[in-house]
């Protein structure tokens, strides 16, 4: 048993300088490779070369595409249209007034047309007004060749749905609402880049602390036990005692090694967000202090009320609800449709003759329909849709509770933070001193291992405590920022450059 005891002791002792040596080695000879990067250094890296910010950056391009069409709408559009050729060979049945009887009569002709169309729409009303110019070159071939020209150089008219729903009208409503909620959105999601940058950081971060108190605890439990084994050798101590001292040693050998894992699974996280490769060796630069800072409750709340995406996108529902309610409302009864063309037309053997001795065209035109029995099914949509608004609105209401409670809490969460913080730096002082302390009153045989190993538990669970502080101050901060899309610190709205998003 004593035999098997020592080739444990000796195999955690190799595994351990192992690592030491093989960790001097590898930061000499990879040094090119290794980064020190602070809190700061991560964040810069994660807005401008993380996968997530890319992808919030193409999110953004899509809204603003969508918003671009729909400007469009209310611009002026130039098309040319033409139709080239059009040829037709076919037998068309046609009556014979000279013999009385139908015959077939062989088609042989192409159609060549042009057309300069303008058209402009007007969102106010819905309609649409176009101008027209247009050449047509028709040919007949066979036994009686010819050709001829119909032109219209201009014409102009306007289409104008009555009593309907008006698409244009709406969307100038809702548009400029998404588009701005889309800028928004894109600050947030860089903001919920940044919290996911913290995250990480803070978790590597405790996974080399962690690591640090591993390698410190089996050092020292290596000597501790050694030292025990001499005072039982002796009979200073009892045998539970030294059995005690060789299970915190294979504890913290257990514990050194799974302490590598961790901190390898950690890094390659981190590494892994930031757009890292393998080669690249992450060692952090743990910030020292945090800023004075209280957030006023009222002023955040103000402030999350004017620029988080979320109360846009409440108000944008309220104003779909309200548009879903007009398009049923439109649809229930009568629906008609105004179209009006005026203009001037020529035909001629030639092109020229065909700009010569225009005739005036006219064309007006009312469509309507009216639903005489359709079993309520227009006013069941209707009230579908009125019933559907009123689902909007309340939980609109709901979520404005909701967020104001979210802003409420997320502000006095970090609000006392800085305390924790504070208190977390102390314990850890304080616990490092008691362990030493605690340390050498076992070495002169004060104190049993009991009160050893609790001392230093409590030494390992105040250093932990203190990294986890750190990470929820600065994770509560950037949780306020997203809120608010405002920098506490540097008392500025947070924005961004659009115009080079788009570029």
């Amino acid at each position: 048993m004593k035999n098997n005891k020592s080739i444990v002791h000796w195999k955690l002792k190799w595994h351990f300088f192992f690592f030491v040596i093989v960790s001097m080695l590898t930061s000499g000879i990879f040094a090119q490779s290794q980064k020190r990067l602070t809190l700061d250094n991560v964040l810069e890296i994660a807005r401008t070369q993380s996968p997530q910010s890319i992808l919030a950056k193409h999110r953004f391009l899509g809204n603003y595409w969508e918003y671009r069409t729909f400007k469009a709408k209310y611009r002026p559009a130039l098309m040319l249209s033409g139709v080239m050729p059009a040829y037709n060979r076919s037998f068309e049945k046609r009556y014979n007034s000279s013999t009385g009887e139908d015959e077939y009569v062989e088609i042989n002709q192409n159609n060549v047309q042009l057309g300069l169309d303008l058209t402009q729409n007007i969102g106010l009303t819905g309609a649409s007004v176009f101008a027209r110019s247009e050449i047509q070159r028709l040919d007949n071939f066979g036994d009686t060749e010819s050709s001829q020209y119909i032109t219209t150089p201009v014409s102009a008219g306007f289409h104008q749905p009555l009593f309907a729903y008006n698409p244009l009208k709406w969307e100038k409503k809702i548009e400029p609402i998404k588009y701005e909620e889309a800028k928004k959105s894109y600050i947030d999601n860089m903001e919920q880049v940044y919290q996911r940058a913290v995250t990480l950081f803070f978790n590597l971060a405790l996974a080399e602390q962690n690591m640090r108190i591993a390698i410190f605890n089996y050092s020292n439990s290596d000597t501790l036990y050694l030292i025990a084994q001499g005072r039982y050798n002796i009979g200073t101590i009892a045998e539970d005692e030294l059995l005690q001292m060789q299970l915190r040693f294979l504890n913290a050998g257990a514990d050194f090694n799974q302490r590598q894992i961790d901190l390898q699974i950690q890094e390659f996280r981190l590494r892994s967000f930031l757009g890292y490769n393998d080669n690249v060796s992450i060692e952090l630069i743990i910030p020292s202090e945090i800023p004075d800072l209280t957030v006023d409750v009222s002023q955040a709340l103000s402030l999350a009320y004017e620029n988080n995406p979320e109360i846009l996108g409440l108000e944008r529902q309220l104003v779909e609800a309200e548009r879903d309610v007009a398009i049923a409302k439109g649809e229930k009864g009568l629906n008609a449709n105004l179209t009006a063309r005026f203009g001037y037309s020529g035909s001629g053997a030639t092109a020229p003759d065909a700009y010569t001795n225009f005739d005036n065209t006219q064309m007006v035109n009312l469509q309507f329909s009216v639903p005489i029995m359709d079993w309520g099914l227009g006013r069941g949509k209707y009230k579908m849709a009125q019933s559907n608004q009123e689902v909007v609105r309340t939980n609109v209401m709901q979520d404005r509770i909701d967020f104001d409670q979210s802003v409420f809490l997320a502000i006095s969460q970090f609000n006392f933070q800085d305390d924790q913080l504070s208190i977390a730096a102390k314990s850890d002082t304080i616990a490092s001193r008691r362990y030493e302390v605690t340390k050498q009153r076992f070495l002169i045989g004060k104190i049993d291992v009991l009160e050893l190993n609790v001392a230093d538990s409590e030494k390992d669970v105040a250093k932990r405590n203190f990294i986890t502080a750190l990470r929820n101050y600065w994770t509560d901060f950037y949780n306020v920022r997203r809120l608010t899309l405002y920098d506490f610190i540097k008392n500025e709205g947070l924005t961004a450059d659009f115009d080079s998003l788009v570029d």
